[in-house]
């Protein structure tokens, strides 16, 4: 059976996974302006007031900066069969705007 292994690998096809991590971070994103938008509706359902639109800004600005983080992903993914690795960097940006937008949404609900 191990044999075969090295065959299996000589047969894959190293260009699908940046399609697939591209339409993942595609996914990511649409679930996030989701997100965003129920956020902002909720916070302003009751009325605007001034901590409903402080909560509107700042989901608004959590989801952009989570936009340009992922749209640079996508652009680096698509330009080459052979994208260089997501750095450190953008990588930290990505999930703490996920996380940031993640609390505000919990700061929503209660």
């Amino acid at each position: 059976m191990s044999g075969t292994a090295p065959q299996e690998c000589a047969d894959r096809d190293p260009g699908l996974q940046p399609e697939r991590t591209r339409l993942a971070w595609r996914r990511t994103t649409l679930s996030s302006t989701v997100a965003a938008l129920l956020a902002m509706k909720t916070a302003l359902h009751g009325g605007a007031s001034v901590a409903s639109v402080t909560v509107c800004a700042l989901c608004g600005a959590l989801w952009l900066g989570f936009l340009l983080v992922a749209h640079r992903r996508i652009q680096v993914l698509s330009a080459t069969s052979h994208p260089t690795a997501m750095t450190p960097r953008h990588a930290t940006t990505g999930a703490l705007l996920t996380v940031a937008l993640a609390v505000c949404a919990v700061a929503l609900v209660f």
